[in-house]
């Protein structure tokens, strides 16, 4: 599958959540990416590429990640995360 681009990433652009709020994962329409935690806004930072449902990160201290995206849901590092509506 082909890794889109950053411009055509707008499926998955949004605020995406765990059901008790505590994680909150922003995913930004120029590939990047900024994750809450709890009171601690931008815990994390970093990039983020999607090929198909697949969605892999890279924070901006080289740490990686990843997850799928299935039926508006994203699994993600044994979480299950929300679309914040």
């Amino acid at each position: 599958m082909e890794t889109t681009s950053p411009a055509a990433q707008h499926k998955y652009v949004g605020i995406w959540v765990t059901q008790n709020g505590f994680i909150r994962h922003e995913l930004l329409p120029n590939g990047r990416y900024d994750e809450a935690r709890g009171n601690k806004k931008s815990a994390y930072q970093g990039r983020y590429t999607l090929t198909g449902d697949h969605i892999d990160y890279v924070d901006d201290t080289g740490f990686t990640a990843d997850g799928d995206f299935r039926e508006d849901i994203l699994y993600h590092a044994g979480m299950i995360l929300y679309r914040e509506q």
